[in-house]
């Protein structure tokens, strides 16, 4: 899919902003893609990031969270204790659900902010990590998805400090790679050597993103 273009008065055309959503599992690389993706030029919209920044001490959702959760959500000096909601959250669907809809308005709310501020002909990439659980494929020009083997990912999580049940629980959550390669444009795969994966990303870049340009 590429971006539509509105005709202006005198027949010329308006560039548009090109919006690639980038998702992947935790773990898959999907970070690495947007870093990748950046160093060509593009805006990348960090979702995690901004989600961090909406639970800040002083944040509306910081206390939104504590709300709904109790104050063993907080630590001592009132920041988010992030490993005690995880431990809640990865452990009941309902109560992520219901942390997803404190959490997920403001998220859109701000990545909207920053889009609308962004140059006409922009690449902007939005790192989605639920983008198919939240159903926004559909808001894309081009939807990137990372793919890496389950056992490669929970390896990862390990070196990262993560406990093997957790790990498997934060993957279980998640959507398929079924579910993700059902709205995908693009699948990188990242099972391999890093160098690879700079491949499949240049050949995306020059092949799909670029000629929009």
């Amino acid at each position: 899919m590429l971006p539509l273009r509105d005709l202006q008065a005198g027949g010329r055309y308006c560039p548009c902003v090109l919006r690639i959503g980038l998702t992947g599992g935790i773990g898959s690389g999907k970070s690495t893609v947007a870093r990748l993706l950046a160093e060509r030029g593009a805006l990348v919209v960090d979702a995690d990031r901004i989600a961090r920044e909406v639970l800040e001490p002083g944040a509306p959702g910081l206390a939104a969270v504590a709300a709904e959760f109790g104050p063993g959500v907080l630590a001592g000096d009132g920041a988010l204790d992030r490993a005690a909601l995880a431990r809640i959250v990865f452990a009941d669907e309902g109560a992520r659900r219901r942390l997803d809809a404190l959490v997920h308005p403001l998220v859109r709310r701000r990545s909207a902010e920053i889009v609308a501020a962004a140059p006409p002909d922009a690449v902007v990439v939005n790192d989605v990590p639920l983008l198919v659980e939240t159903g926004q494929a559909s808001s894309y020009d081009l939807v990137l998805v990372v793919e890496t083997d389950p056992e490669i990912r929970v390896a990862r999580l390990i070196g990262r400090g993560l406990p093997e049940d957790d790990a498997r629980a934060r993957i279980a959550a998640q959507a398929s790679d079924e579910q993700r390669r059902a709205v995908a444009d693009v699948v990188l795969h990242n099972d391999g050597e890093p160098e690879r994966l700079a491949e499949q990303v240049a050949q995306v870049w020059a092949e799909r993103i670029a000629p929009s340009r």
